[in-house]
């Protein structure tokens, strides 16, 4: 029943952990088990809240929410987004950026390296809109009524987190963000970040 349910699951993973031995040896098949290891804890993290979206959906969505929406998820954010941030970072062409990926990969590192601060940005700034988004809903169940209740009246204000969202990048791009080293200027030292 384990093999039947996982097997393509583990041959995948054992082809990937053969791959890192082949490409960078026994320190890559290191990370790379690591890294799996930690992309199947946060998988069953995700799957329950699927499970739970999955739920009000009928068939035909559940099966395209299953199919394209774990596609992009996987494959796009795993293996298209970090080309594409190379790509436009270094102002390169998407197969430059593969082939740069396979062929030197320290200039790739340094590459990514250098967009950090722009992929920190982004990410924070997304977790920043979730997190505004919840603490303005007005929810039944509030359990510091407090501080919930005028937070929720406050986001009655339509795209009020995407207004404050917009003040603390700005606010974080005059300070932090002046000293943050970028593709294009100074680079980052390994050793820092």
């Amino acid at each position: 029943m384990v093999l039947k349910t996982f097997g393509w699951s583990f041959a995948v993973t054992a082809l990937g952990l053969v791959a890192a031995i082949l490409f960078g040896g026994w320190t890559a098949f290191g990370i790379v088990a690591i890294l799996s290891i930690l992309e199947i804890s946060l998988s069953f993290d995700n799957a329950v809240v699927n499970a739970g979206i999955l739920k009000k959906m009928n068939a035909f969505w559940q099966k395209i929410f299953l199919t394209i929406g774990i596609l992009i998820a996987v494959f796009g954010m795993r293996l298209v987004f970090p080309v594409v941030i190379v790509a436009i970072s270094a102002q390169l062409g998407p197969i430059e950026a593969v082939d740069l990926a396979f062929s030197d990969k320290d200039r790739y590192q340094q590459l990514v390296t250098d967009a950090h601060p722009s992929i920190a940005a982004f990410g924070g700034m997304f977790l920043l809109m979730i997190f505004l988004d919840f603490v303005f809903e007005d929810r039944e169940i509030k359990w510091l009524t407090w501080i919930e209740r005028p937070l929720s009246k406050l986001g009655k204000v339509d795209m009020l987190s995407v207004c404050v969202a917009l003040i603390v990048l700005l606010i974080a791009s005059l300070t932090v963000g002046a000293n943050a080293h970028q593709h294009g200027g100074l680079h980052v030292d390994k050793a820092e970040t």
